[in-house]
């Protein structure tokens, strides 16, 4: 019955008013060619995204923001724990160099910093348990120390792993046991500080993990059968998981913490599940749940949450399940994936990416006179989805319909576009060959990939992996060939 109150997402804003000022999202940047910082910051700005979270402190996309009006929540990586947590004088040049020179100099919008990532996850085996907490109090000096503390809040991004019900109920919530000292510990240490509470919810999670879960409960329709606990019922999983912390908070004495959803959404491919139809069930119900203003039973009123995420991100870890390269509401060009009304505009529709640049149109295939029974066939493979991506192939994907020659160019190709269509990135083997004749079919799209970026802080995508050493991240059995 756990699943009917804690949805637990397994990886790698409620503002301070009572009101909502607008849906925000989840800037990743963990991708091969992620769009330049502006085109992202306009595509922010057109669609009336008004808050964004981030993951990290990256200085061209802080400085991209200044002077754009977006709330920004500004991210410290969980490998950045420990040095923050053993230093006041380590925090306090983070603050210096991330938070106080882009307030200054670029006018950014600073609100929130969070500290760390979902530090507590269970698969983490304790490894940040010691760190997060010091390293919250050190920032939390550090803004202090620069003046800044009345506007920029600290909080931690939890998974809602971190609180579980005793009865699979809303009121049978607490936080997990071997770290209910800890949480009482932050969650006193928010409170003081006037900083709001921060959970990533994930229903898509709960469906994935437990072929039990009741499907239609993930949803916001209506159409899953009531869930009555005393005199409240819950008619989604959201509501139920957010009060079950409510109930948390609410038996520790800290009742009236505001609340952040820091993550919450629906991929749209990678596993059977995660397709365009449910993800825009989800993120549409979402959003006319919270623009309703309605609140959950426990806690009538204002939601403000982020939703995961504004685009995907092909060189995410796919430890958790190939989906994770696939939350974004937009394709990593900035494209929008289905028809979202945020709330925000009248039509009604995502308006995509501007000004995006494109590598020439053409493709690398298998060649019509390749042998499938050729062994160079399943190491090629296997070296080209082990340094690209080939998430979208597999059973109930968006390129699941492919046969063994369409799994094997979707690979192919997917290394030539990452590597920047170089000539030696197509030269595999007696297997491959350069067309500009586009083998997309149906929902599958053989990409083309854009124009590297170039970061002012010397980032460098796209380059071509020297093949030194077969990479086998994904078994080629999984591309069915036969």
């Amino acid at each position: 019955m756990r699943w009917f109150s804690v949805g637990i997402k397994v990886v790698c804003l409620l503002s301070m008013m009572c009101t909502v000022s607008g849906i925000g999202a989840n800037w990743g940047t963990q991708a091969s060619h992620p769009l330049p910082p502006d085109t992202v910051v306009r595509l922010l700005r057109e669609n009336e995204i008004r808050k964004v979270k981030l993951f990290d402190a990256d200085y061209d996309t802080l400085r991209s923001l200044g002077k754009s009006g977006v709330e920004v929540m500004v991210g410290i990586p969980n490998d950045m724990l420990a040095s923050l947590a053993t230093s006041v004088k380590a925090a306090e040049k983070w603050v210096s160099k991330n938070v106080s020179a882009h307030v200054s100099s670029s006018n950014v919008k600073i609100r929130y910093v969070a500290v760390g990532n979902e530090p507590f996850l269970e698969t983490y085996n304790g490894s940040f348990l010691r760190t997060t907490f010091p390293a919250l109090q050190n920032v939390q000096s550090a803004l202090i120390k620069a003046g800044l503390s009345n506007q920029i809040k600290v909080t931690v991004p939890l998974n809602a792993d971190v609180y579980a019900s005793s009865n699979g109920l809303p009121s049978g919530g607490d936080f997990r046991t071997d770290i209910h000292g800890l949480m009482l510990q932050i969650v006193k240490f928010l409170s003081d500080n006037g900083a709001p509470f921060t959970v990533n919810i994930y229903p898509f999670i709960s469906l994935y993990i437990d072929s039990n879960f009741p499907v239609d409960y993930a949803f916001f329709d209506g159409n899953a059968s009531p869930i009555a606990d005393g005199s409240l019922t819950y008619y989604n999983m959201f509501d139920a998981n957010y009060d079950t912390l409510v109930w948390s908070l609410q038996k520790n004495g800290f009742g009236n913490l505001p609340i952040i959803v820091g993550e919450i959404g629906w991929p749209t491919d990678g596993d059977l599940n995660a397709n365009i139809v449910y993800a825009q069930r989800f993120n549409q119900g979402f959003m006319s749940h919270i623009l309703g203003g309605r609140g959950t039973p426990m806690r009538p009123g204002p939601i403000d949450a982020y939703l995961f995420s504004l685009i995907d991100e092909d060189a995410k870890s796919i430890d958790p399940g190939n989906f994770e390269r696939h939350w974004g509401i937009f394709t990593f060009d900035g494209i929008a994936k289905y028809q979202l009304n945020l709330g925000s505009t009248n039509s009604g529709s995502l308006v995509p990416a501007k000004g995006v640049h494109y590598l020439e149109r053409k493709w690398c295939v298998m060649k019509p006179s390749a042998n499938l029974d050729d062994p160079q066939v399943a190491l090629s493979v296997s070296y080209a989805c082990g340094l690209a991506d080939c998430t979208s192939l597999g059973y109930g994907t968006s390129c699941g319909s492919l046969d063994a020659r369409g799994n094997i160019s979707y690979a192919v190709n997917s290394y030539y576009q990452r590597n920047n269509q170089l000539d030696v990135a197509c030269k595999f083997p007696n297997l491959s060959m350069i067309t500009k004749t586009n083998p997309s079919v149906g929902s599958c799209r053989f990409e083309i990939m854009i124009e590297p970026y170039y970061g002012g802080a010397g980032r460098r995508f796209g380059c071509l992996q020297k093949p030194l050493s077969l990479v086998a991240l994904i078994i080629f059995f999984s591309l069915t060939v036969v």
